[in-house]
């Protein structure tokens, strides 16, 4: 006995694509935002290193904040902006303020602020 084939049907096809579709556009846009979170926790350790820094002398030297760019700018982050940070020695207790904005790779911009005291 011969078994006959039967027609087949593009929408079975079809559907079968738009899935795939739909899945590599979904691993696509969470490996962006993982690449985001990332850089985003890179930039918190940077400036958790320029915080404690900060701490010893009591404000953000120049050189520091010359130093401070070129790690950020390494990590990918751009237009880089300090305004809000102590650029001026305070006195011992004082609080002092690390204040970054920038854009991520994703063009996301975000704030990173530390509060700390100068123990200088």
């Amino acid at each position: 006995m011969k078994l006959k084939k039967q027609k087949g049907n593009v929408m079975d096809v079809m559907s079968t694509g738009i899935c795939i579709l739909a899945m590599c556009a979904l691993v696509l846009f969470y490996l962006q935002i993982m690449v985001m979170i990332t850089q985003k926790q890179e930039v918190n350790q940077v400036t958790r290193k320029y915080i404690l820094r900060m701490e010893t002398v009591g404000y953000l030297t120049a050189d520091d904040a010359a130093f401070l760019n070129s790690e950020l700018s390494n990590i990918g982050i751009s237009e880089v902006n300090l305004e809000g940070t102590t650029v001026n020695h305070v006195g011992y207790g004082e609080p002092i303020a690390l204040c970054v904005r920038g854009k991520l790779k994703g063009g996301v911009t975000f704030e990173e602020r530390k509060v700390s005291t100068a123990k200088n």
